[in-house]
């Protein structure tokens, strides 16, 4: 299976809470500017599709329980390809506190998650896919586990929150595979890790 993460960020890199106001962890503070990520139409068929090509989902801990708690107690709208496909396929968590997962078809990796992770991926399938997850994805991408990313981009400054990358950490070079626009001005790219930058030499004197 290709791994794939999907993250929905502001214009100033913010991941935190897109759909909903949300208390943030201790050390964070309560976050107060969720629910900025509006989708429109065009938006949210490519969301759609991404969920509908999924073959098993990835989640770190905290991103597990806010799905569990919305995703996994509402009961099936009939119509939701992202209802479906999270209540149906399986469900892997990265985690060494979650002991009992109430979410059907849901395994907890507690042991070594790269080892765990490329045995997911050695399965035969489409697609193991990463939504939000902030921590997780930024170690995926360090262990260098990511085949692509997709990126949306609302238009909107968040102003405070907490971002996809920090300020500082390792940098990578991204292939651009594919970008689209909305009518409502959602930006959504799709990137492929592709090692270390490479950067001009500095000036000699």
């Amino acid at each position: 299976m290709k791994l794939t993460t999907t993250t929905q960020v502001s214009v100033d890199g913010v991941m935190q809470g897109p759909g909903v106001p949300v208390a943030g962890v201790a050390e964070r503070g309560v976050f107060e500017r969720g629910g900025w990520a509006h989708f429109d139409n065009e938006a949210g068929t490519v969301m759609d599709e991404i969920y509908q090509r999924a073959d098993a989902f990835l989640f770190g801990r905290r991103t597990y329980e806010m799905f569990a708690r919305s995703w996994g107690a509402w009961p099936d709208p009939g119509d939701s390809p992202i209802w479906k496909a999270l209540n149906t396929q399986p469900k892997y968590v990265a985690s060494t506190t979650l002991t009992d997962p109430r979410w059907t078809k849901t395994t907890v990796l507690s042991g070594d998650v790269a080892a765990a992770v490329r045995e997911l991926k050695a399965k035969p399938g489409g697609e193991l896919q990463v939504h939000g997850s902030g921590v997780l994805f930024r170690w995926l991408l360090d262990n260098h586990l990511v085949d692509e990313m997709n990126l949306f981009t609302f238009p909107v400054v968040v102003g405070q929150g907490t971002r996809l990358f920090p300020d500082s950490g390792r940098d990578r070079a991204l292939e651009l595979v594919e970008s689209r626009a909305t009518s409502s001005g959602v930006t959504i790219q799709i990137y492929r890790p592709t090692g270390r930058p490479q950067y001009a030499n500095p000036t000699q004197t």
